[in-house]
């Protein structure tokens, strides 16, 4: 029993710092990100020919610091009973903010 409750304890132990550092290493994409300059109009990106298994997650701008950057579309696995809602930004009044790609059931 006391074994029980040391391996238990040594758990919660090596769990805590896991967590924190999964929760420290988070990528910056994944922050809120608010700016107050809309971004530029869309760019035509031609999508290539259908790839099984896969969806096609098209090109955006995204914010780099100081500007706007053309980021290329590019493939995305699939999950089965989903469809790919891709990122986009969102204007809030005078604030726009990113809105992460992701599956939707």
């Amino acid at each position: 029993m006391k074994l029980v409750r040391s391996l238990l304890r040594l758990r919660s132990l090596l769990l805590i710092p896991l967590a924190l550092g999964a929760l420290a290493s988070t990528p910056a994409d994944a922050q809120p990100l608010i700016i107050q300059q809309a971004p530029p109009a869309m760019r035509y990106e031609p999508m290539p020919g259908a790839r099984p298994g896969y969806a096609w997650d098209r090109g955006n701008w995204r914010w780099r610091g100081n500007g706007y950057v053309w980021v290329p579309g590019h493939w995305q696995p699939v999950m089965h009973r989903g469809h790919w809602m891709p990122g986009h930004w969102q204007a809030h009044g005078p604030h726009w903010y990113w809105v992460e790609g992701r599956w939707v059931r």
